[in-house]
């Protein structure tokens, strides 16, 4: 088969289509022959030699795919060859086939084609993970989205949407706020012009935002607290803009908030099985439903993933930049 292959950390040129080995699927593991597959920020890490794959995970690119069962590995049930799915990985996503392990498995949910299914797994779980069971974001609260266009932006601004919350996004472009807007958020909050910590107060009567997902981590701590409501909790995802910031634990006591921060793509198995699980019980139904829908800017051939690099490295996407094999 060919993947994408990094020889060596660099920048998107480092990236190369070639033929390497067949994936074969061992217990409890399925082989998905794959339609698309997505860029994430995970990824570019990678290449830059930033974020290497988990110990036993493919040492190729790419945390989420879509595709078809080709192959069954022994112990597994439930699935049969030929089955249309969407998969969360620890890697391997950017090639014709990739093995996974079955509780990370996902059908196609109703109303999605089968390549844009490529741009779900990854950005519903941790939108599901971090916003849902970690945060406990509930009807009538306020969320602040940071990245609102993106595509964990764009899924949170759906699902906060989908269980009644009020949504809140910054975004650096008036396009980009207006794409969220047309997904359902309330307040629109361009980061290159406003302060986001008076914008949010201002929209919520002084109170602040009850959930905060962040993907900046150090550059935006000490505002993101002070941003929080009383019993607010602070849920960060990334760190785009840096790893060690500072902390007032004065501010965070006397709103008694909290802080979590979590990763995806290390957790054990059966952490990403229940995530998954839970995904396919509470999220699955709303694509059903017509509630929630993936937002994909735009699709590009797999072997040509070093300009879906470009694009998502730029910023010059709205939601998720998809890599097909067909």
């Amino acid at each position: 088969m060919h993947a994408i292959t990094i020889s060596e950390p660099g920048g998107p040129e480092a990236l190369v289509w070639a033929e390497v080995p067949d994936p074969q699927p061992g217990e409890g593991e399925v082989l998905v022959e794959v339609a698309a597959s997505a860029v994430n920020r995970a990824d570019i890490m990678q290449r830059q030699g930033f974020y290497d794959p988990p110990p036993g995970a493919s040492v190729h690119p790419g945390l989420e795919c879509s595709g078809r069962v080709a192959a069954l590995g022994p112990g597994v049930s439930g699935w049969a060859v030929g089955d249309e799915v969407c998969a969360l990985l620890a890697g391997g996503g950017y090639a014709e086939k990739v093995v996974v392990p079955a509780g990370q498995l996902l059908p196609v949910p109703q109303g999605v084609d089968l390549k844009r299914a490529a741009a779900l797994p990854e950005v519903v779980c941790t939108v599901w993970s971090n916003v849902f069971m970690v945060a406990h974001l509930r009807p009538g609260e306020t969320l602040l989205v940071h990245g609102g266009s993106s595509g964990i932006g764009t899924m949170a601004i759906q699902l906060a949407k989908a269980v009644g919350a009020k949504v809140a996004v910054t975004a650096g472009t008036k396009e980009k706020l207006e794409r969220c807007a047309e997904l359902g958020a309330d307040v629109l909050i361009n980061y290159r012009e406003q302060d986001f910590v008076a914008e949010i107060k201002d929209a919520t009567g002084g109170a602040g935002a009850d959930v905060i997902l962040d993907n900046m981590g150090a550059k935006y701590l000490d505002r993101n607290v002070r941003a929080l409501a009383v019993n607010g909790r602070l849920a960060i995802i990334g760190m785009q803009g840096g790893r060690k910031g500072e902390l007032d634990i004065g501010t965070l006591l006397a709103k008694r908030a909290a802080v979590s921060a979590t990763s995806l793509r290390a957790r054990p198995l059966e952490e990403k099985a229940a995530i998954v699980a839970a995904v396919k019980e509470h999220v699955w139904p709303l694509f059903a439903g017509g509630h929630v829908r993936p937002v994909v800017d735009r699709e590009m051939p797999m072997s040509e993933a070093a300009e879906g690099h470009r694009v998502v490295e730029e910023s010059g996407h709205i939601g998720k930049v998809l890599l097909v094999t067909t």
